[in-house]
């Protein structure tokens, strides 16, 4: 008998509250294993979001083939089931206590089998992996199901899933049914696969409570060329939405006996915090990690309220403080913190016990001192890449000095940069004291991801929230009282209703807002919220018991964390509990996965932790699903700036003759007359793209390409209060590119950030970066942003000026701007480019010719002359154009 060759048959990911799915069949029908049928069903009802991936194989091969299916979760998500059905027979996958499933688990690696089927992979993702053999001809169908609640971040929930089958597949399918009772207040999409010709594969629908979001393309297209097996579905696909909200109480939701509370008012004031960043500086932060600390750091700083008050504290070996008290975030203050915090140079040990208990004793000092504004809010904000080495070393001992000195005052938040430092040590030390720990990790987006976590505890909007209830109405209540609401974020709490509850459901809602004491009050009818939850279109059975148990378990598991040992013990023997009642693969429990008799008689997967990972290679945490790059490597395409370059070949002139049809003569060449011959010699430079191509409106179309001559400091290029579009940039006159340029659009509130590194686009006090060339298809309302292969960033929307950018390679390496749609300015368009959008008068100069014009904009004149020129606004290798050539 021939062995097995092994096929992967597909890996789907959904990611939630990054609900994300991947589809992949790596060389699947190269060997006989042919996924015909791959869908992913996902119903989010309230914030749950409850997937079924089902994928379908056969074998087209004549001999036995081994299928493997592999998918990769998110770490907070749950598997709750997952099943194989072969010739009829369905062969389940059975969850157990951790314990029970130890023995098969030990069993299987004596035997030398890979046992483990889940494994935690990039930043917030586990890889579930299970094969089986297949015979000729016969079928296999796979099915799993996990659930998540999804959480607010920055004011969006977000679910992105990522497709990669890498064959075609007859049918292919991503169904997604979003219901929120409170109303959606906005709904967006974005892809990094979609293409013009994919669009009308996807149809988006939406009402006041409801989203159907479908995703089903045909064979032809899913095809890269007709006839081939090749599939240009490779990328994510992300949805993202947020609900209505009022100053009030929140919004109660009931079905089936249980309830949850979901709580984030609108319009509240951010109340005055009191800051101290404690970075370490030792010598394992040098090199890149010290150089984007510096860089988030320094735009850290920037983001300070004016109320707000903040000291440094830097830590080798020895502890080091910038002011010998909290200084008012003055714009004085804050631009001498950037120029400390620019020379901060990575040298010495790692001493965080006593730059932990010199950040406390800072707070206190100054609190005793009544320098701190009343009502204000402290947190102490640690970032790290190591354990200690100097001073006090022992963990335990720092989290009991932290512990006893921070004594429930001041919110400790704890950032480990890399992965040589403990998550464990951190996270204890961080929810002992009020606050969370988060992973930086390594990679060209450091500095943002510091950006991001920032931002999310950048405004505090209430201090110690306390939910009430009546307490003949509800029980087995989830947590009730939080120290801290930050914009952005929501508080969740749920609950079980006592049999004879009342007919409607009242909460309250205390905290502390500023000065003075506030209280919310919100209640919901149970018999219209359980009418309510009746469509089983959008509605799953039981989701709202299952919320419960599974917001029950998630928090219990976090409070284990600092628990004492007879505490935890309880905390663990209830959430072990509910994790067998409700059939959750948790960091307590097993999936024992049963096979054919003959093979592998069983795998066991179970959830990994977070600090599994700590000593890995650190490129295997590096995220790449973000910028859409392949978990098996990753392609890239490229361009030389110019002219593409072939092998043996050096850089190619363009064609000759011009192809505008309005140009009136072959300027750029040379004409030589020898005697009764006429020559035509190619010009003596390859002809390049402007780093400004304006077309200006008006039927003739006609171009202009500007360059700029004397500039250093950030110019204002364009802004038409009109469109809503503002547009600078800052030009590098050596290389005649930008080094930078920023466009922020009023309606929608987006601002995107092109460097020749990335495009950062942030909307919501949210960063998401995306590499060059790596494709984008993301659809706002009012705005639709796309960029190609070939690194051309389009910027449009409806009655909107286009406005394109794009990112050269060397030598230039910079960025180049093209406008066009530009009838859409208004008369009130102004800036160094918009100024060519006003009344602008065209003369020719006396004596010259066809290709010299004088343009008069503005009371002032400016020498235009027609040169050929390579337009990139489809992107390169580009076209010859002739335009108007300028100099300001």
């Amino acid at each position: 008998m021939k062995v097995p060759v092994p096929a992967h048959i597909g890996s789907i990911v959904l990611v939630l509250p990054l609900l994300l799915a991947v589809l992949q069949t790596a060389t699947a029908q190269k060997n006989g294993i042919q996924i015909y049928s791959l869908t992913v069903d996902s119903k989010v009802s309230s914030r749950f979001a409850h997937t079924v991936v089902t994928s379908r194989v056969v074998n087209r091969a004549e001999e036995a083939q081994e299928a493997i299916f592999e998918m990769e979760l998110p770490k907070k998500a749950f598997i709750t089931n997952f099943s194989m059905i072969i010739d009829g027979v369905t062969y389940p996958g059975n969850i157990k206590e951790k314990a029970t499933a130890q023995k098969q688990y030990s069993e299987a690696v004596a035997r030398g089998e890979s046992a483990g089927l889940v494994k935690a992979i990039g930043r917030k993702m586990e890889q579930f992996q299970v094969s089986v053999s297949v015979a000729p001809a016969a079928k296999v169908t796979f099915e799993l199901v996990y659930e998540e609640l999804l959480k607010r971040h920055l004011g969006v929930y977000e679910l992105l899933l990522k497709v990669r089958p890498q064959q075609v597949v007859k049918h292919l399918q991503m169904d997604i049914h979003i219901f929120e009772p409170q109303g959606i207040s906005f709904l967006e999409t974005e892809s990094s696969f979609m293409t013009n010709e994919l669009a009308d594969a996807l149809t988006v629908s939406q009402n006041k409570t409801k989203a159907h979001i479908l995703f089903k393309p045909t064979l032809s297209q899913q095809q890269k060329s007709p006839g081939q097996q090749d599939t240009v579905l490779d990328g994510n696909f992300i949805v993202r939405y947020d609900v209505n909200r009022t100053l009030s109480g929140g919004s109660i939701q009931i079905a089936n006996g249980y309830f949850v509370h979901y709580f984030a008012p609108e319009g509240l004031p951010t109340m005055p915090k009191n800051v101290v960043f404690v970075i370490d500086k030792s010598g394992s932060m040098s090199g890149r990690k010290i150089q984007q600390t510096r860089e988030a750091l320094i735009k850290i700083l920037s983001d300070l309220g004016p109320k707000d008050q903040f000291n440094l504290i830097t830590f080798s070996s020895e502890v080091t403080q910038w002011k010998p008290q909290l200084v008012p975030a003055s714009t004085e203050n804050v631009d001498e913190a950037k120029r400390y915090a620019a020379g901060i140079y990575a040298l010495g040990g790692t001493n965080i016990n006593e730059a932990m208990l010199t950040a406390v004793r800072r707070l206190k000092s100054d609190n005793q001192a009544e320098l701190l504004s009343e009502g204000s809010v402290s947190l102490i904000i640690l970032l790290t890449d190591g354990d200690p080495t100097v001073g006090e070393t022992n963990p335990r001992k720092i989290q009991k000095n932290v512990q006893e000195a921070i004594d429930g005052q001041y919110s400790l938040f704890c950032l480990g940069f890399g992965f040589d430092v403990s998550y464990a040590f951190l996270e204890k030390m961080a929810l002992d004291n009020g606050g969370l720990a988060r992973r930086i990790y390594e990679d060209s987006d450091s500095a943002l991801q510091l950006q991001d976590f920032y931002q999310e505890v950048a405004n505090p909007l209430l201090t110690t929230v306390a939910f009430q209830y009546p307490s003949n109405a509800v029980e087995e209540v989830t947590q009730d009282n939080f120290r801290l609401l930050f914009k952005g974020s929501e508080m969740v709490v749920a609950g079980k209703l006592q049999d004879k509850s009342p007919d409607v459901l009242s909460a309250i809602v205390k905290g502390k807002m500023h000065k003075q004491n506030v209280t919310f009050q919100t209640k919901s009818s149970v018999a219209k919220q359980e009418e309510e939850f009746q469509s089983p279109k959008y509605i799953f059975h039981n989701f709202m018991e299952r919320l419960w148990a599974y917001l029950t378990i998630q928090q219990q598991l976090e409070q284990m964390v600092s628990a004492s040992e007879a505490e935890s013990q309880v905390l663990k023997d209830r959430a072990l509990n509910l994790s067998l009642e409700y059939n959750f693969v948790t960091p307590l429990t097993s999936m024992v996965v049963t096979k054919p008799e003959g093979q592998e008689q069983s795998q066991v997967a179970e959830k990994p932790v977070e600090d599994d990972n700590r000593h890995r290679n650190i490129n295997t945490g590096y995220d790449l699903s973000r910028y859409g790059i392949g978990l098996q490597g990753s392609r890239t395409t490229g361009y030389r700036s110019g002219y593409p370059r072939r092998r043996g070949f050096s850089k190619q002139a363009p064609p000759l003759l011009p192809s505008d049809p309005h140009k009136s003569l072959l300027h750029g060449m040379e004409i030589q007359n020898k005697g009764p011959v006429v020559t035509i010699a190619p010009p003596s430079a390859p002809i390049q793209a402007p780093p400004v191509l304006l077309t200006l409106p008006g039927p003739s179309m006609d171009r202009l390409c500007v360059n700029i001559k004397h500039s250093q400091e950030p110019m204002n290029l364009l802004s038409d209060p009109d469109q809503g579009i503002q547009v600078t940039g800052q030009y590098n006159t050596e290389k005649a590119c930008f080094h930078w340029i920023e466009v922020t659009f009023k309606n929608p509130q987006v601002r995107v950030h092109a460097s020749p590194e990335h495009v950062v686009v942030t909307r919501n006090r949210r960063n998401s970066a995306y590499k060059w060339k790596e494709t984008l298809y993301s659809v706002l309302p009012g705005l639709k942003m796309t960029m190609n292969k070939t690194g051309l960033l389009m910027l449009s929307g409806p009655d909107k000026v286009t406005i394109s950018l794009l990112s050269l390679d060397d030598p230039r390496k910079g960025l180049l701007l093209l406008l066009r749609d530009t009838d859409h300015f208004s008369s009130h368009v102004n800036g160094t480019l918009g100024q060519f959008y006003q009344d602008v008068l065209w003369e020719t100069p006396e004596g010259a010719d066809d290709n010299k014009r004088l343009l008069k904009v503005q009371g002032k004149d400016y020498s235009a002359t027609r040169e050929l020129k390579l337009d990139y606004q489809e992107g390169p290798p580009g076209k010859e154009i002739s335009c108007w050539s300028v100099e300001l």
